[in-house]
């Protein structure tokens, strides 16, 4: 005969409950806090360098939308784009051809204002140091200059006042343009698509930070890996995102990008997904990336 009230959970759902949830990385996702506001006593801003000496892994998708995520956090953001081919400044709605000065300036003439340069965006508190083909040139034009590899850091003494992050969208090279950027750096987030070949140049990048460390810069440190262009259905991305994880351990966000068509389109539209595409999945994927950079790195 049957009994009444209310029959307790089964052994499936109790062991259900006790299951921690784990995010695409394989790990269990941590508890962040809320965004804390930034502490006033903090005058200057924080640089990140975005970093990969591979091409197409998403430096400048994240430099975008980690910006206009951090934007919405209540950080003043500005973002150097660093890279002769100028994509930052186009995904933020810039034609380089048509800049009167550019980073390129800022670097062959030290007594520029810096501020004369920059871009406002169609984002309230999210700015521009915009770049074109012209910085092709500086690689070689630096050679020559007393303490070359301080460049950039002269130019964005002049900023560091106006904002709370500065990030650097670097170019894909291990070159004289990159070495000034982790020069300039207080920290280094790595994009890395998750494929094997993406994989295999962290090594050497890793490597190269440590000297730039070592040589030029003491304060700079490793803030975190990101894994991109992540598509956990396929047994080639999940196999890569494990290795990483196994090489590098709590280096790496916990916080995967995920493919999406919609970064094409918001590059096209000339803003972030964060305004393009607010409820998306990339939106929320940006916003707890924002999250983790605030959790890794007090002084953002």
């Amino acid at each position: 005969m049957a009994t009444g009230g209310v029959a307790g959970p089964t052994s499936d759902q109790a062991d259900q409950s006790d299951r921690v949830e784990l995010g695409p990385t394989g790990r269990p996702l941590p508890a962040l806090p809320p965004a804390r506001p930034r502490d006033p006593a903090l005058t200057e801003a924080v640089v990140l360098a975005l970093c990969n000496q591979k091409g197409g892994v998403g430096k400048t998708t994240t430099a975008i939308n980690l910006g206009a995520a951090l934007v919405e956090l209540g950080r003043r953001v500005l973002l150097v784009d660093f890279d002769p081919q100028g994509s930052l400044s186009v995904g933020l709605g810039l034609n380089p051809s048509d800049l009167e000065l550019s980073v390129y300036n800022l670097l062959l003439r030290p007594g520029e204002d810096p501020r004369q340069a920059v871009v406002c965006s169609q984002m309230l508190g999210l700015d521009v140091l915009p770049a074109n083909i012209d910085l092709s040139a500086a690689e070689v034009q630096l050679v020559s200059e007393v303490a070359r590899e301080q460049s950039l850091s002269r130019v964005l003494s002049g900023l560091k006042a106006d904002y709370d992050v500065i990030m650097i969208d670097c170019a894909p090279s291990l070159g004289l343009l990159t070495i000034n950027a982790l020069t300039a750096a207080d920290g280094v987030i790595i994009p890395l698509e998750t494929e094997f070949f993406a994989l295999r140049g962290v090594a050497m990048l890793t490597d190269t930070i440590a000297k730039v460390t070592d040589r030029l810069n003491p304060k700079l440190r490793l803030i975190g890996i990101l894994g991109t262009m992540f598509d956990a259905r396929t047994l080639h991305n999940r196999e890569v995102m494990e290795r990483v994880v196994e090489a590098f351990g709590d280096l790496v966000f916990h916080t995967a990008i995920r493919r999406t068509v919609k970064f094409p389109e918001t590059t096209v539209a000339g803003e972030p997904i964060t305004t393009y595409a607010s409820d998306s999945p990339a939106a929320r994927q940006y916003r707890d990336l924002a999250l983790e950079v605030l959790w890794r790195c007090p002084a953002a």
